[in-house]
């Protein structure tokens, strides 16, 4: 499968041409990026978004969100953009650093265009919403006012120390696909650790198209799940390893920042993974939104309304779809099925949904049930996510001087090590006389005390 426009865009700059650009580097005007703009600078370099070589010019950013489109008529449904709110030292035609958010120089941008954008009609064009519950939405009040666009030269990728053998590049799957000999892909974007349904399917979806599967859930800061990303690829890694053809099987991590656009989302993501090297996509009933409801509590998308829009531009996109549609486990058969299979068989079955069972068991402290994950997973998830009476707490006490604060304290502290707890107890006579000695009652410093406490 053919990278989406033909061509997998490569902005990064050789190893033998890096040191006179990054000494060219040093003597430019710069500007420090977001973290979230980071990640699209990174995925933007290595082809993840081809057929696109750059953050958006103007023309291309209205097509976007007016029609879903490029400029020249291609079909891509996020805007991908630089915001930065101070651009007084810039100018067309000057070369400008981009800096992480930790200061390092990660790239040249050839500045050509400078544009304005407006927050409500972004939001309005591209999340249906100019709701400040939508995370993306509240999260785009904090950027800069304008974008800047122009060619770029990647000079240094940031680095991933978590999971780096499963972090590649787009060029890099397809070089280790290739070679497992396997002309169909499947893609598999989990969101979250993936349960015995999960894993049914997507075995059953391998064999149907005889082809390799590519799990390649989101990670990082911005993916947005209930369950941290560290733990969730620690249980992709154990249920690869050992309950999967690990000769077809490929797991990569994808350091994207998402967007939670609902179908302009689902349509983003399948042109990312046929950029990996996809060419069939599973697609659920998620509605790759947010989990939490809009201010007259209604979800911001309808269920499946991804899958529809899938279906709307699947030749164009040039991925097909699988459903993922519901499976539910058949007790007596230890098997799983579509409910109405369950049905016609007059079977008793129990729905598979992630969220309710980990919140009725891994969350109340309960283990996790055989039939829902592998024991390996469940004992990852669990260690990860005790119960909490093994949890940790705070008890801030406070008020007037002499009030009984440190009484209290001194009769609740071995209350709680008779049950059981470690306990240790920070007395605001050490923060006045050692932490914080030397502030005032000032209003900076009065702040300064309760992060330091805190």
């Amino acid at each position: 499968m053919a990278p989406y426009g033909g061509r997998l865009v490569d902005l990064v700059v050789p190893q033998e041409r890096k040191a006179p650009i990054l000494e060219k580097a040093k003597r430019l005007d710069s500007v420090q990026i977001s973290y979230r703009s980071l990640r699209d600078l990174a995925l933007l370099a290595v082809g993840a978004f081809s057929p696109l070589d750059r953050f958006m010019r103007e023309e291309d950013y209205r097509s976007v969100l007016q029609e879903m489109r490029l400029a020249e008529g291609t079909l891509f449904p996020i805007p991908l953009t630089l915001p930065v709110e101070d651009v007084k030292n810039f100018e067309a035609g000057a070369d400008i650093v981009l800096r992480a958010p930790t200061n390092e120089i990660v790239a040249i941008m050839h500045l050509e265009e400078i544009y304005s954008w407006d927050l409500a009609e972004e939001a309005m064009a591209v999340f249906g919403t100019t709701d400040s519950r939508h995370p993306h939405v509240a999260e785009m009040h904090t950027w800069g006012k304008h974008y800047l666009s122009g060619p770029i030269d990647m000079i240094n990728l940031p680095s991933h120390h978590d999971f780096p053998e499963l972090t590649r590049t787009p060029a890099e799957v397809r070089d280790t696909l290739k070679t497992r000999g396997c002309s169909s892909v499947v893609a598999f974007q989990p969101r979250h650790p993936m349960h015995r349904a999960h894993e049914e399917l997507t075995k059953q979806t391998m064999e149907e198209v005889n082809g390799s599967l590519l799990i390649n859930p989101v990670v990082g800061k911005t993916s947005h799940t209930a369950i941290d990303h560290y733990t969730r690829v620690r249980c992709y890694k154990t249920l690869v390893e050992n309950h999967y053809d690990r000769n077809r099987t490929m797991l990569n991590l994808l350091p994207l920042a998402v967007r939670m656009a609902g179908p302009r989302s689902g349509i983003w993501h399948g042109i990312i993974n046929r950029n990996y090297g996809a060419n069939y996509f599973i697609v659920g009933r998620d509605r790759i939104g947010p989990a939490g409801k809009d201010s007259h509590g209604k979800f911001f998308y309808e269920t499946a309304s991804v899958q529809k829009m899938f279906r709307e531009h699947e030749e164009e996109i040039g991925v097909r779809m699988v459903p993922f549609t519901e499976m539910v486990y058949v007790s007596k058969k230890d098997t799983y099925a579509m409910p109405e299979i369950a049905r016609n068989g007059r079977d008793d079955y129990i729905t598979c949904s992630g969220s309710p069972v980990i919140e009725d068991s891994l969350f109340n402290g309960s283990k996790l049930p055989e039939w829902f994950t592998r024991p390996e997973v469940a004992h990852i998830l669990q260690e990860a996510n005790p119960p909490k009476s093994r949890q940790g707490f705070c008890v801030w006490l406070t008020g007037l001087p002499s009030s009984g604060k440190s009484t209290i304290a001194d009769i609740l502290a071995p209350m709680l090590m008779a049950k059981g707890k470690k306990v240790t107890v920070l007395d605001g006579e050490v923060v006045r006389t050692h932490l914080s000695k030397g502030l005032s009652f000032s209003k900076e410093d009065r702040i300064t005390n309760i992060i330091r406490i805190g």
